[in-house]
């Protein structure tokens, strides 16, 4: 059949000139395009259950559909460690990521521990998302249950869309000055605990002298800041709030709503997560714009 054959003079050196085009790659039986087949690992539907609720709380999963969160739920793979194993090795070659469903496993960055992963926490993804050798090792520090996931699944079905997020999320944070000190690796740790929020127009997003229980980021939209009643600030895409009350245990020191110009969408941390991903004192200490 000609169309299994090469196309004519396709062992032939192109010559190069200017403004030459460019054919797309031709196809046939001698050059067939394999269509990516993720692996099916055999689950109950108990440990499917299982993992959707821990995927779905995943900055890198959240935003799959349907069938493209069923294919990578079918390809995961469930690991069971005990306390002290180690599970990788920064600098080595990364050829799968995890995700925690329950235990603590600890993330250490030449010798020194620079996060603690628990349950929904994702890690040894940067290796995948950027082709780099591992940028900490993982020991547990207690037995885990941890779900893990191939490159090749990773990478047909879940890195585009991440790497777009990942990337817009960590230019926000880049303008933050507490956050602007610290490196991509523990910019990205952070990036991945960001969960996006929509209010309505006017709506409230915190009110004064209430208990801080999130840090905010705005992602589009605007909002004014209040005090006693009176408007001392106002918000556009890529400002926040809401970091002194967490940093300072105080209550909120002013009521923040939407304009009443639209939806406004915003990503927020709650306080749990903000506390346990960033070293606060180590970061006053090199930004020294709150002190």
């Amino acid at each position: 059949d000609e169309e299994d054959e090469p196309p004519e003079g396709w062992d032939k050196p192109v010559v190069k000139g200017p403004r030459t085009s460019v054919s797309a790659e031709a196809y046939g039986e001698w050059n067939a395009r394999r269509a990516f087949v993720a692996p099916v690992i055999p689950k109950t539907d108990e440990q499917k259950d299982r993992l959707k609720k821990c995927l779905v709380k995943s900055f890198l999963f959240a935003s799959l559909d349907a069938n493209d969160l069923g294919i990578v739920i079918g390809a995961m793979k469930e690991v069971v460690t005990e306390p002290q194993q180690r599970v990788i090795n920064q600098g080595d070659a990364g050829d799968f990521l995890f995700v925690v469903e329950s235990g603590k496993l600890d993330c250490i960055k030449d010798g020194t521990v620079v996060k603690t992963c628990a349950t929904g926490d994702v890690f040894g993804e940067l290796a995948l998302l950027y082709n780099n050798p591992r940028a900490a090792s993982v020991d547990a520090k207690e037995k885990s249950v941890l779900w893990q996931l191939d490159r090749d699944t990773f990478g047909h079905i879940v890195k585009q869309a991440a790497t777009k997020k990942r990337a817009r999320y960590d230019a926000f944070l880049n303008k933050v000055p507490l956050l602007a000190s610290m490196d991509d690796y523990e910019r990205s740790q952070l990036a991945d605990a960001l969960k996006s929020e929509t209010f309505t127009d006017g709506a409230t997003v915190v009110t004064q002298g209430e208990v801080g229980a999130k840090f905010y980021i705005i992602e589009e939209g605007e909002a004014v800041a209040t005090k006693d009643g009176q408007q001392v600030m106002s918000y556009a895409v890529g400002d926040y709030f809401g970091e002194l009350a967490l940093i300072r245990n105080q209550p909120r020191a002013a009521t923040v709503k939407c304009k009443d110009s639209g939806m406004v969408k915003l990503l927020s941390m709650d306080s749990a997560s903000f506390k346990r991903l960033l070293n606060v004192n180590d970061l006053l200490d090199r930004t020294k714009i709150y002190a």
